[in-house]
């Protein structure tokens, strides 16, 4: 390899290293042209035939408030089905995981897990975009397979990269998916769009502890088999 592809190799790798998830946002508004620029960036993912099954919607100012306290109030009330984006009973290594990210999470937070409501009021930050002057809700046609939602996950790391290499932070969030009904009514989804996950985009608050997280990774020797390799 050349040193410029090296080069260009170290400036890739360093951007995805240095991506985190983003829990705490400065108010700084974000310009329109910069989002457009990180979707059109995004919208270069492969994805199944060329079928780019991506739909976005890209919130600010008193839209996105009119969402957030709409699902706030859905929150509060607590009367929407639970959603848990894992099995009821996961696979060992990623439940021992999930169980360490919400000691490290609460625990940066000043949070103590057996406080029920204080965990109640920290997962309705989530629907404040944690402060963060944007908001984006990605929407999925529900008749397609999971194969479809891989091109989205494609789509979505594309989206936070790009957000990254332009010193903006992101934080993709599952728990919007409850509340689709609720989404639904807010932004006239069509009956057949299914709600993949929010994300919340901004200038991260550095200051905040929260933001500080540095989750451990598996090491590539625990997930990865090599076949056919000498040595």
């Amino acid at each position: 390899m050349s040193s410029h592809g090296n080069r260009k190799g170290q400036a890739i790798d360093a951007a995805i290293r240095a991506r985190r998830t983003v829990r705490a946002f400065r108010p700084a508004p974000v310009p329109r042209t910069e989002i457009a620029e990180i979707l059109e960036t995004a919208r270069t993912a492969p994805s199944t035939f060329n079928t780019q099954p991506w739909r976005v919607r890209v919130l600010a100012g008193a839209a996105k408030r009119a969402l957030s306290e709409a699902l706030l109030r859905a929150h509060s009330s607590n009367a929407h089905p639970p959603f848990s984006p894992f099995p009821p009973t996961p696979p060992a290594d990623c439940a021992a995981r999930h169980n360490d990210f919400g000691r490290r999470y609460y625990a940066a937070l000043g949070i103590d897990r057996a406080d029920t409501a204080a965990r109640v009021r920290q997962t309705g930050r989530n629907f404040e975009f944690f402060d963060a002057p944007v908001g984006l809700i990605f929407t999925i046609d529900g008749a397609l397979t999971k194969h479809s939602w891989l091109d989205y996950g494609l789509f979505l790391q594309n989206l936070m990269l790009a957000a990254q290499a332009r010193g903006l932070a992101t934080c993709p969030q599952v728990s919007f998916v409850r509340y689709r009904s609720v989404i639904a009514a807010e932004l006239g989804l069509a009956p057949e769009e299914d709600v993949v996950c929010g994300m919340s985009l901004g200038y991260a608050d550095e200051a905040a502890p929260v933001n500080r997280l540095d989750m451990p990774r598996e090491a590539v020797e625990g997930f990865t088999r090599w076949v056919g390799f000498e040595g």
